[in-house]
């Protein structure tokens, strides 16, 4: 090809991004890289570095955490076997655990709290969901459990012109089980606060309750109460409820319309009964950043109880402005004393759709699926 002036500028706009990307990832992963050195030999931390670096460059849905194809491009094609050899060494150490990530992503994020904190224009919000890794193919890894399939579900949708699927059921295939913990506010951007993966089976077997009993703990003695806990509907039941309405934790909780509250009379009645024959008290003209629609919603909000708690609480119902969608019910222990307090509630929970982003990002672009590690110790160093 000959070279022109549109090609050299935009080759040299590629290479001044990617120069400014690596220093970006130089930044985050120089003070964990010096922490690192104290436990691991000094060519394992370049290892490391090299991985990182990798695990950008080589982003493929099907093959991104392959140790074969990470070797090619921590050093090239041709010596391929080497690099992925080097990284073996890596994860195979017994001098450092995957708890090393974890608390330097943990003190990533309360020093991000604390920034937000110094804005004072920001709430720091702590998002939570969770997820699976579909391993339809393994049988023998360590750790392996029942999980939903999502993917099942969404092929076994009806087609037009086709025939009905023929099992409306779920479908279960062997993979693991993710909870990830979000830092963001309501303009700045998301960062990761802490993940935790687990299963249900073997010698690491423990349930979801004690997971995300143990991640509360936790946020508990890294932010106190700095931070808005933000919940969807996964989360509504009555035990967790009272979990965090023991220690007078924040939280904004997306409320089933088929669960009972208690209103200001004493009875108790269905969320969604709650708006019947009530006004809008105020309304917006809103802009949905994921479908990239604009319309209008109102909201009414009103104080209630639990059933079996006696904490006042305050509902909020954010109704849609477009025919066949459901309203939000937003249950949340903060004080709301005006239109423009509910709002701010309303906006907080909107930003629960980063983490949803996070996830697709990370089995997508990050391809967390194709990790083929059989022991669970090194398959939670690389994801």
């Amino acid at each position: 090809m000959f070279s022109t002036f549109s090609n050299a500028t935009a080759g040299a706009d590629v290479f001044a991004l990617a120069r400014f990307f690596s220093h970006r990832l130089e930044v985050f992963l120089s003070p964990f890289l010096v922490r690192l050195d104290e436990l691991l030999d000094r060519r394992l931390v370049l290892t490391f570095r090299g991985l990182c670096q990798a695990l950008v460059r080589h982003r493929s849905c099907s093959s991104a955490l392959l140790l074969s194809e990470l070797g090619g491009v921590l050093l090239s094609p041709g010596k391929a076997p080497a690099g992925t050899k080097r990284l073996s060494n890596l994860l195979r150490s017994k001098n450092w655990s995957s708890e090393a990530i974890s608390d330097y992503l943990a003190e990533g994020a309360q020093q991000y709290v604390e920034g937000l904190l110094e804005q004072g224009r920001e709430l720091p919000l702590l998002l939570w969901d969770e997820s699976v890794q579909e391993k339809t193919e393994s049988l023998q890894s360590e750790g392996l459990c029942a999980v939903r399939s999502v993917k099942a579900k969404r092929q076994l949708r009806i087609k037009k012109g086709y025939y009905d699927p023929p099992t409306r059921q779920p479908v279960h295939v062997p993979g693991f089980r993710w909870v990830d913990l979000l830092c963001c506010g309501r303009w700045a951007p998301p960062r990761l606060a802490r993940f935790a993966w687990w299963t249900g089976r073997g010698k690491n077997a423990t349930s979801l309750a004690q997971v995300l009993l143990s991640l509360l703990l936790w946020a508990r003695k890294t932010f106190g109460k700095a931070v808005l806990h933000v919940f969807d509907r996964g989360y509504a039941s009555s035990k967790w409820l009272g979990l965090l309405l023991a220690r007078g934790d924040r939280f904004l909780l997306r409320w089933p319309s088929s669960y009972k509250l208690v209103d200001v009379k004493g009875l108790a009645k269905n969320a969604y009964r709650f708006s019947v024959g009530r006004k809008a008290s105020s309304s917006r003209v809103v802009r949905d950043m994921v479908r990239k629609v604009t319309y209008r919603r109102s909201l009414v909000w009103q104080r209630c109880l639990h059933p079996a708690y006696d904490q006042p609480l305050t509902l909020i119902i954010c109704r849609p402005g477009r025919k066949g969608r459901q309203p939000w019910y937003l249950l949340t222990s903060e004080e709301v004393k005006s239109d423009r307090d509910a709002w701010q509630l309303v906006f907080a929970y909107a930003r629960r759709w980063q983490v949803e982003q996070a996830f697709r990002f990370n089995k997508s672009e990050m391809g967390m699926e194709s990790c083929r590690l059989w022991f669970w110790d090194n398959r939670m160093k690389l994801l």
